[in-house]
This record gives C-alpha cells, structure tokens and sequence, in this order.
C-alpha cells in the first residue's frame, strides 16, 4: 500500500487539494468500516500525502454520521504520522472575524452521539489528553500561516475549540454560555478526531478557519447557510495554501511529538489477556507494543 507520513482531512468546502501531483485514489477498509470517502495520495511539494474529505467529496454526511474511527485508522493504515485537521468554524470572540485563521490548543466536548475511542471490547486505555494538540505541528501550521501573510487574514495562535453535536447552528443561550467559558470558536467535527489521533499516535493539529460569527454576534445577522457557504470558498482558497507550506515545512523538519508514544502507558489491561478478536482489530495500534 502506497504509504504518506502527512495526512491533511479538509472539511466543509476543501473537498480535494488542487496542487496534488501523481493523484491516485486509494479505497481503505478498516475494522471499523469504510472511512468517509476514498483517500486521495499524491504529492504535494514532493511530499507524499493522504487527502480525505471529511464530509465525502459531495458533503453527503452529517457531522454525526462520520465515520471519526475508520477515518482515523485508514490515516494510520497509509503510515500517517502528522495529520492536519482543516475545518470550518463560527467565531465566539469580537477579534476573531470572519476569514481568520485560528490554531487552537484546546477543545470542549459538546457531543453527545460521537464514539471517541478505538478501545473497549475486552482492553482498557486512557491517553493523556490536558494538552489535546500536538505543539510541534500546531507551531509549524501557525508558523505557515504567518509566512504567506495572506489578505484578509488575521493568525490567532491558541484558543479553545467548542466541538457541539450539530447538525443545527448554535442557540444564542448556547453561544454566549460558550462565550462565558472563553471559547474562541465552534464546530461540529474535531474532538473525536483529535482523540482518536491521540489513540494512534499521530500527532494531530486544526487549521480552523472563520466563517461567520455564531448567533451572538448583535450587529451581524445570525448565521445562515449562504453567509456560510460564501466564505467556506474564499477560506478553502486560503487553507490550500496554507497546507502546502505547512507540508513543505514539515518535510525539511519532522518534528518527534509526544503523541508518537501516545500509548506507551495508557493500556492498563496486560495485553496478553486482550481477546484475540480484539487484539487482530487493534493490531496496528497495539504492535510496536505486543
């Protein structure tokens, strides 16, 4: 199988990345089933990647309905080690506007239907999670952003990521409770893949990417699908650019990220007593450590 140490998911409106070479699609089945659309390797600034959108490349899933795991474990089967998250999100703060780019180093769980976890099924683990993106590479990803010194584009480097059920916008209870906690910005998608990032060891960071301004916002109007949908196109434009000096940094410099041994002391059950059914699922999870 074609292997890629660069995995990039883009969500609402990055279905493909334009400046791919030598694309071929790859069809993954995983143990937890088919991901959300076919992989896409290429390369990018000569560097092999893994593309996947998110949403299926006609945006045919509900946030609920991705498949997070499959998606996760397909990065890993391709030997993905960087995985580059980039999502669309309202803003929660007056600075950041519309079209800003925001690095978060933090989340806050609102998901209720989400299964966040390879583990179960007869073995038991708990990575560490206080610090839920890689450092490393969200620097680099920031770092790429700055570089291009993009129009219309402000760099807002940390800030807490609200990750809410969806699919409905948020109430104006909702948002300003989640302004009352000092959240920056909100989406539907990136705490399970963070987790389950964390959970295979591949170090993971958000590009998350304004588009409007939630519902608390006074003098804008609440969000809508156009307002949505218009600024989703200028933002991909942007996020493709970023990617690719994002890839090309990455490649002059890997960094070793804490998450690369994620699970080196988060398994409590003796793997010699994990059910061979198990234990075959988790097999590339688990095999650095059986």
């Amino acid at each position: 199988m074609i292997q890629a140490k660069t995995g990039i998911i883009g969500g609402s409106g990055l279905y493909k990345m334009d400046a791919l070479k030598d694309v071929e699609e790859v069809q993954i089945n995983t143990p937890f089933g088919a991901p959300s659309d076919a992989l896409i390797v290429g390369k990018l600034e000569g560097t092999s990647v893994a593309f996947l959108a998110r949403h299926g490349r006609n945006h045919t899933l509900l946030p609920s309905e991705l498949p997070f795991r499959a998606n996760i474990y397909a990065m890993k089967q391709l030997g993905v080690e960087y995985l580059i998250s980039a999502s669309a999100v309202g803003s929660l703060k007056e600075e950041v506007k519309p079209l800003d780019m925001v690095i978060p180093d933090q989340f806050i769980d609102r998901t209720k239907n989400r299964i966040s976890t390879f583990f179960g099924d007869g073995i038991v683990a708990h990575i560490a999670f206080a610090d839920p993106v890689c450092k490393q590479l969200a620097e680099i990803l920031a770092d790429a952003v700055a570089s291009l010194e993009l129009p219309d584009v402000v760099l807002h480097r940390g800030g807490t990521y609200v990750c809410m059920e969806g699919p409905a916008f948020s109430t104006k209870a909702e948002s300003h409770l989640y302004r009352s906690w000092g959240a920056t910005v909100i989406g539907m998608t990136n705490l399970p893949e963070a987790k389950l990032a964390r959970e295979a060891e591949i170090a993971y960071a958000t590009l998350a990417l304004a588009t409007d301004y939630d519902c608390w916002h006074p003098d804008h109007d609440s969000v809508t699908v156009e307002m949505v949908i218009g600024n989703l196109q200028r933002n991909a434009t942007n996020a493709q650019k970023v990617i690719q000096e994002t890839v090309r940094r990455l490649s002059e410099n890997p960094p070793v990220s804490e998450a690369h041994s994620a699970l080196k002391y988060a398994i409590l059950t003796p793997l010699d007593k994990v059910p061979a059914t198990t234990k075959e699922k988790l097999e590339l999870l688990l095999k650095k450590y059986l």
